[in-house]
Protein backbone atom coordinates (compact mmCIF):
# COMPACT_ATOMS: atom_id res chain seq x y z
CA UNK A 1 0.00 0.00 0.00
CA UNK A 2 1.30 3.43 -0.93
CA UNK A 3 0.00 6.60 0.72
CA UNK A 4 0.38 9.81 -1.24
CA UNK A 5 0.77 13.10 0.59
CA UNK A 6 -1.46 15.87 -0.72
CA UNK A 7 -1.41 19.56 0.12
CA UNK A 8 -5.00 20.05 -1.04
CA UNK A 9 -7.72 20.62 1.53
CA UNK A 10 -9.50 17.21 1.70
CA UNK A 11 -12.83 18.97 2.10
CA UNK A 12 -12.48 20.48 -1.38
CA UNK A 13 -11.60 17.41 -3.40
CA UNK A 14 -12.83 13.91 -4.11
CA UNK A 15 -10.29 11.62 -2.46
CA UNK A 16 -9.46 8.55 -4.54
CA UNK A 17 -7.80 5.24 -3.73
CA UNK A 18 -6.33 3.54 -6.81
CA UNK A 19 -6.20 -0.28 -6.68
CA UNK A 20 -4.53 -2.14 -9.55
CA UNK A 21 -1.72 -4.68 -9.60
CA UNK A 22 -0.07 -3.14 -12.66
CA UNK A 23 2.16 -0.14 -11.96
CA UNK A 24 1.84 1.07 -15.54
CA UNK A 25 -1.96 1.13 -15.24
CA UNK A 26 -1.76 3.06 -11.99
CA UNK A 27 0.68 5.50 -13.54
CA UNK A 28 -1.64 6.00 -16.49
CA UNK A 29 -4.65 6.72 -14.27
CA UNK A 30 -2.56 9.09 -12.13
CA UNK A 31 -1.56 10.95 -15.29
CA UNK A 32 -5.18 11.23 -16.41
CA UNK A 33 -6.22 12.66 -13.05
CA UNK A 34 -3.15 14.83 -12.44
CA UNK A 35 -4.74 18.02 -13.76
CA UNK A 36 -8.15 17.55 -12.13
CA UNK A 37 -8.23 20.17 -9.38
CA UNK A 38 -11.19 18.56 -7.64
CA UNK A 39 -9.81 14.97 -7.56
CA UNK A 40 -6.78 13.71 -5.61
CA UNK A 41 -5.27 10.22 -5.63
CA UNK A 42 -4.45 9.79 -1.94
CA UNK A 43 -3.25 6.17 -1.89
CA UNK A 44 -2.55 3.16 -4.09
CA UNK A 45 -2.82 -0.59 -3.64
CA UNK A 46 -1.34 -3.44 -5.68
CA UNK A 47 -3.67 -6.21 -4.51
CA UNK A 48 -7.07 -6.71 -2.94
CA UNK A 49 -5.86 -7.01 0.63
CA UNK A 50 -3.92 -3.77 0.35
CA UNK A 51 -7.00 -2.12 -1.13
CA UNK A 52 -9.12 -3.11 1.88
CA UNK A 53 -6.46 -1.94 4.33
CA UNK A 54 -5.99 1.38 2.53
CA UNK A 55 -9.75 1.96 2.33
CA UNK A 56 -10.14 1.38 6.07
CA UNK A 57 -7.22 3.66 6.97
CA UNK A 58 -7.63 6.45 4.42
CA UNK A 59 -11.46 6.44 4.13
CA UNK A 60 -11.46 7.62 0.49
CA UNK A 61 -14.54 8.96 -1.23
CA UNK A 62 -14.00 6.67 -4.21
CA UNK A 63 -11.98 3.50 -4.84
CA UNK A 64 -10.94 2.82 -8.44
CA UNK A 65 -10.88 -0.96 -8.38
CA UNK A 66 -9.35 -3.49 -10.75
CA UNK A 67 -11.17 -6.83 -10.66
CA UNK A 68 -8.25 -9.16 -11.28
CA UNK A 69 -5.55 -8.77 -8.62
CA UNK A 70 -3.34 -11.17 -6.62
CA UNK A 71 -3.96 -12.33 -3.03
CA UNK A 72 -7.57 -11.14 -3.08
CA UNK A 73 -9.47 -10.18 -6.21
CA UNK A 74 -11.29 -6.91 -6.72
CA UNK A 75 -14.72 -8.52 -6.41
CA UNK A 76 -14.16 -9.70 -2.86
CA UNK A 77 -12.24 -6.54 -1.99
CA UNK A 78 -15.21 -4.49 -3.17
CA UNK A 79 -17.63 -6.53 -1.06
CA UNK A 80 -15.54 -6.04 2.06
CA UNK A 81 -14.95 -2.32 1.48
CA UNK A 82 -18.65 -1.62 0.84
CA UNK A 83 -19.61 -3.61 3.93
CA UNK A 84 -17.10 -1.84 6.19
CA UNK A 85 -17.46 1.67 4.72
CA UNK A 86 -20.84 2.11 2.99
CA UNK A 87 -20.07 5.78 2.32
CA UNK A 88 -17.12 4.83 0.10
CA UNK A 89 -18.06 4.44 -3.54
CA UNK A 90 -16.32 1.78 -5.63
CA UNK A 91 -15.82 2.40 -9.34
CA UNK A 92 -14.66 -0.78 -11.05
CA UNK A 93 -12.23 -0.37 -13.93
CA UNK A 94 -12.35 -3.54 -15.98
CA UNK A 95 -11.37 -4.99 -19.33
CA UNK A 96 -14.04 -7.69 -19.13
CA UNK A 97 -17.80 -7.88 -18.70
CA UNK A 98 -18.00 -10.08 -15.62
CA UNK A 99 -21.32 -11.19 -14.10
CA UNK A 100 -19.73 -11.55 -10.67
CA UNK A 101 -18.82 -7.87 -10.62
CA UNK A 102 -22.53 -7.04 -10.81
CA UNK A 103 -23.02 -8.55 -7.38
CA UNK A 104 -19.93 -7.01 -5.78
CA UNK A 105 -21.64 -3.83 -4.58
CA UNK A 106 -19.79 -1.28 -6.70
CA UNK A 107 -21.60 1.91 -7.65
CA UNK A 108 -20.07 2.07 -11.10
CA UNK A 109 -18.39 0.01 -13.78
CA UNK A 110 -16.19 1.60 -16.42
CA UNK A 111 -14.15 -0.10 -19.10
CA UNK A 112 -10.41 0.49 -19.00
CA UNK A 113 -9.34 2.82 -21.76
CA UNK A 114 -11.91 5.47 -20.85
CA UNK A 115 -10.69 9.00 -21.49
CA UNK A 116 -9.95 11.68 -18.92
CA UNK A 117 -13.33 13.39 -19.18
CA UNK A 118 -15.27 10.13 -18.87
CA UNK A 119 -13.17 8.96 -15.93
CA UNK A 120 -13.44 12.22 -13.99
CA UNK A 121 -17.21 12.39 -14.58
CA UNK A 122 -17.56 8.82 -13.35
CA UNK A 123 -15.52 9.49 -10.21
CA UNK A 124 -17.57 12.56 -9.31
CA UNK A 125 -20.84 10.76 -10.01
CA UNK A 126 -19.88 7.81 -7.81
CA UNK A 127 -18.73 10.15 -5.03
CA UNK A 128 -22.25 11.66 -5.05
CA UNK A 129 -23.83 8.23 -4.70
CA UNK A 130 -24.94 7.98 -8.31
CA UNK A 131 -24.67 4.91 -10.51
CA UNK A 132 -22.40 5.08 -13.54
CA UNK A 133 -21.96 2.38 -16.17
CA UNK A 134 -20.32 2.17 -19.55
CA UNK A 135 -22.85 0.98 -22.19
CA UNK A 136 -21.33 -2.50 -22.47
CA UNK A 137 -21.33 -3.01 -18.70
CA UNK A 138 -24.88 -1.66 -18.38
CA UNK A 139 -26.15 -4.20 -20.89
CA UNK A 140 -24.42 -6.99 -18.99
CA UNK A 141 -25.96 -5.90 -15.70
CA UNK A 142 -29.43 -5.56 -17.20
CA UNK A 143 -29.07 -9.01 -18.72
CA UNK A 144 -28.09 -10.49 -15.38
CA UNK A 145 -31.07 -9.04 -13.55
CA UNK A 146 -33.37 -9.98 -16.42
CA UNK A 147 -32.38 -13.61 -15.96
CA UNK A 148 -32.84 -13.28 -12.20
CA UNK A 149 -36.34 -11.85 -12.55
CA UNK A 150 -37.41 -14.43 -15.14
CA UNK A 151 -36.40 -17.25 -12.80
CA UNK A 152 -38.36 -15.70 -9.96
CA UNK A 153 -41.60 -15.21 -11.91
CA UNK A 154 -44.74 -13.61 -10.44
CA UNK A 155 -45.59 -9.93 -10.13
CA UNK A 156 -43.06 -7.13 -9.94
CA UNK A 157 -41.41 -7.07 -6.50
CA UNK A 158 -44.33 -8.58 -4.53
CA UNK A 159 -42.16 -8.50 -1.39
CA UNK A 160 -42.32 -4.67 -1.32
CA UNK A 161 -45.13 -2.64 0.20
CA UNK A 162 -46.99 -0.16 -1.99
CA UNK A 163 -45.07 2.72 -0.44
CA UNK A 164 -41.74 0.96 -0.96
CA UNK A 165 -42.61 0.46 -4.64
CA UNK A 166 -43.38 4.17 -4.90
CA UNK A 167 -39.99 5.01 -3.41
CA UNK A 168 -38.23 2.52 -5.69
CA UNK A 169 -40.04 4.00 -8.71
CA UNK A 170 -38.77 7.47 -7.81
CA UNK A 171 -35.24 6.17 -7.19
CA UNK A 172 -35.29 4.55 -10.64
CA UNK A 173 -36.43 7.88 -12.11
CA UNK A 174 -33.23 9.44 -10.79
CA UNK A 175 -34.61 11.39 -7.84
CA UNK A 176 -32.54 11.96 -4.71
CA UNK A 177 -33.83 11.42 -1.18
CA UNK A 178 -34.80 15.07 -0.62
CA UNK A 179 -36.96 15.16 -3.75
CA UNK A 180 -38.55 11.80 -2.91
CA UNK A 181 -39.46 13.15 0.52
CA UNK A 182 -41.13 16.21 -1.06
CA UNK A 183 -42.95 14.14 -3.69
CA UNK A 184 -44.39 11.72 -1.14
CA UNK A 185 -44.79 14.29 1.67
CA UNK A 186 -42.75 12.25 4.12
CA UNK A 187 -39.61 12.99 6.10
CA UNK A 188 -36.10 12.31 4.73
CA UNK A 189 -35.59 9.85 7.60
CA UNK A 190 -38.66 7.90 6.50
CA UNK A 191 -37.30 7.84 2.95
CA UNK A 192 -34.00 6.42 4.23
CA UNK A 193 -35.86 3.76 6.19
CA UNK A 194 -37.87 2.76 3.12
CA UNK A 195 -34.70 2.56 1.03
CA UNK A 196 -33.01 0.38 3.64
CA UNK A 197 -36.02 -1.97 3.58
CA UNK A 198 -35.96 -2.05 -0.22
CA UNK A 199 -32.27 -2.97 -0.29
CA UNK A 200 -32.83 -5.76 2.25
CA UNK A 201 -35.90 -7.20 0.52
CA UNK A 202 -34.41 -7.08 -2.97
CA UNK A 203 -31.04 -8.29 -1.66
CA UNK A 204 -29.14 -5.52 -3.41
CA UNK A 205 -26.02 -3.88 -2.02
CA UNK A 206 -26.68 -0.28 -2.97
CA UNK A 207 -28.72 2.29 -4.85
CA UNK A 208 -27.05 1.48 -8.16
CA UNK A 209 -28.17 -2.14 -8.13
CA UNK A 210 -31.67 -1.14 -7.00
CA UNK A 211 -31.94 1.27 -9.95
CA UNK A 212 -30.88 -1.38 -12.43
CA UNK A 213 -33.40 -3.91 -11.11
CA UNK A 214 -36.19 -1.35 -10.99
CA UNK A 215 -35.61 -0.08 -14.52
CA UNK A 216 -35.38 -3.60 -15.90
CA UNK A 217 -38.77 -4.29 -14.29
CA UNK A 218 -40.29 -1.23 -15.93
CA UNK A 219 -40.12 1.25 -13.05
CA UNK A 220 -38.66 4.73 -13.27
CA UNK A 221 -41.29 6.42 -15.39
CA UNK A 222 -42.20 9.03 -12.80
CA UNK A 223 -39.72 11.74 -13.79
CA UNK A 224 -42.29 13.92 -15.55
CA UNK A 225 -45.20 13.44 -13.19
Amino acid sequence: MTTIDNLVDPGEVTRVLLADDHEMVRAGVRALLAHADDIAVIAEAANGRQAIQAALVEQPDVVLMDLHMPELDGIEATRQIVQASPHTGVLVLTMMEDDDSVRAGARGYLLKGAGRAELTRAIQAVSRGEAIYSPAIAQRIIGYFSRTESRGGGSVFPELTDREREVLDLIAAGHNNALIARRLVISPKTVRNHISNIFNKLQVADRAQAIVRARQAGLGGTADR
